[in-house]
């Protein structure tokens, strides 16, 4: 059997890791992806071997419009090429547009119905949809896709990512002279969802007011918003892109302070203290918030106490709590397979 998976974004990279490695032995696959800065570097780290077909459209609503015409246009030929019999995305709009035109049956994965553009393009072309049992299957149907057809797993995606094997030996950009780590990731800025407005500024000046003698380091995205948040902090904090796997990241973190989305939900299933400031609020979030694995707060004055009882505590309640949660969890990959043999 030929199979076609798009995958467009660092999260979806590793969630296909699996996939690729159980499909791959009995499938013909061909795996595509887009020119996106995060995925490029992220599919380096991982040896990930990727086809790359168009690029991210960026924060405009006209560019994100040609970018995705664009890479139907030139994606299309290559998928009538190789003339696969499923597709699987993570409801990738070019893959289901694609995939609809040529009668190509198409599995989706997907735990954030808060992407409501994309809902809207992917769900009503879909034939079937795999989603955390945290979402309810109406967050989903309200798009167009029928309840028959959505199938539900015993996890979060990022009980799958977590399971990753990482590299060691990479060079990490914490300070070895300082004993603690506090990991901040800033959120995303270009997706349609976002909100842009944040509230990450006041909090990173109060944790480095009180808690200047940590290893404290922003994980960026883009070039412009590190530009400007390195001019608004100056010296005093590291800001980096992130070049990193994130999971080889998290093992050497003590706080991870994070804006609700993968690296969040990674940093509480793996037991590290976990705050969410909550920039794209999404059911996922809410799950390990009500799980008590993630502490929901915006204020930089209680952020900051939260951070210092965390270093004063000798009980580790996160490890114990994520790993009770944990391992009650299914693979959701065996769904995946079980769907593609029906």
């Amino acid at each position: 059997m030929k199979i076609w998976i798009d995958i467009l974004t660092p999260k979806q990279l590793l969630f296909s890791e699996p996939i690729i490695e159980k499909l791959g032995k009995k499938h013909q696959l061909l795996c595509t992806s887009r020119d996106y800065g995060e995925v490029s570097k992220l599919a380096k780290i991982r040896n990930f071997d990727l086809i790359f077909v168009g690029k991210h459209g960026g924060g405009d609503k006209k560019s994100k419009l040609e970018a995705s015409i664009n890479r139907i246009e030139k994606l299309s030929k290559k998928i009538i090429s190789f003339s696969p019999d499923i597709v699987i995305s993570f409801c990738s709009p070019e893959a289901a547009r694609i995939s609809f035109g040529l009668g190509i049956k198409h599995i989706a994965f997907c735990d954030s119905p808060h992407a409501d553009a994309v809902m809207r393009l992917t769900l009503p072309l879909i034939q079937k949809l795999l989603i955390p049992y945290a979402i309810p299957k109406n967050e989903f149907s309200k798009f167009g896709i029928n309840q028959k057809n959505i199938i539900s797993y015993k996890a979060i995606d990022a009980f799958v990512t977590i399971q990753r094997r990482t590299n060691n030996n990479e060079r990490l950009p914490f300070y070895k002279n300082k004993q603690k780590n506090i990991l901040i990731r800033i959120e995303e800025e270009e997706a349609a969802y976002t909100s842009k407005s944040s509230n990450i500024i006041p909090i990173i000046k109060k944790i480095i007011k009180d808690h200047n003698n940590k290893n404290i380091v922003i994980l960026g995205r883009y070039t412009n918003q590190i530009s400007n948040l390195q001019k608004i902090l100056g010296k005093k904090v590291k800001v980096v892109k992130m070049r990193y796997d994130g999971k080889h990241l998290l093992n050497n973190t003590d706080i991870f302070i994070g804006s609700g989305g993968t690296m969040t939900a990674e940093s509480a299933l793996m037991g590290i203290p976990t705050i969410s400031y909550n920039a794209v609020p999404n059911i996922i979030e809410n799950f390990l918030v009500l799980k008590k694995l993630v502490k929901r707060e915006t204020n930089p004055e209680k952020i900051s106490n939260f951070i210092k009882r965390s270093f004063e505590s000798k009980n580790n309640f996160s490890q114990k709590r994520a790993q009770k949660i944990v391992e009650n969890m299914e693979d959701p990959i065996q769904k995946l397979i079980e769907i593609i043999k029906e």
